[in-house]
């Protein structure tokens, strides 16, 4: 590449794109534990007590239509921020895109769920995707559907997951119309 492209060596690649990478021995590291921070001092969460995980078990969030108003900027801006921290965390997609289904018409028990989710991020900063080195590199797929499962409208939600090796680099979950 170097006959057709002016290129320089600078080393081993340690950021890019907003993701920390970590170069090992034994494989690499990908987090955004730098991002993580910045988002929970934007919110004032950097002082938040940890919570172990980003939803509480039988959590269910609805339209809650008698619920308080609270300011839609504000709930859209934290849902954006933390979906950017999807790429190198996809154990939070799922409860930021159930929490990204109210934006046109956040409630005050919308942003609780959200807030819980930052306060997961506040103990976990640090996590990331491993990709270990010499792992086999078999490309496995799995999908699941819950047919008129969602308890709000009854819809289906489909859901699906693609391994490389021993990481997961791609997952999606989506309600069907």
């Amino acid at each position: 590449m170097q006959g057709e492209f002016e290129m320089s060596m600078m080393g081993k690649m340690n950021y890019f794109l907003g993701l920390q990478i970590k170069q090992l021995n034994d494989g690499i590291f990908i987090n955004q534990s730098k991002y993580c921070k910045e988002l929970l001092k934007k919110f004032d969460m950097d002082s938040c007590k940890a919570m172990s995980t980003p939803m509480r078990f039988g959590t269910y969030v609805d339209q809650d239509e008698s619920g308080v108003s609270i300011d839609i900027t504000k709930y859209r801006c934290m849902i954006g921020s933390l979906l950017n921290l999807t790429a190198s965390r996809p154990e939070i997609m799922f409860s930021i895109y159930l929490c990204a289904r109210f934006q046109e018409n956040p409630k005050e028990s919308h942003l609780m769920a959200v807030i819980r989710i930052m306060k997961y991020l506040k103990g976990t900063t640090n996590v990331g995707l491993w990709y270990p080195k010499g792992s086999v590199c078999n490309l496995l797929g799995y999908s699941d559907a819950y047919y008129a499962g969602c308890k709000t409208d009854r819809e289906s939600t489909s859901g699906k997951c693609h391994i490389l090796g021993n990481a997961l680099v791609s997952w999606s979950c989506k309600k069907k119309t």
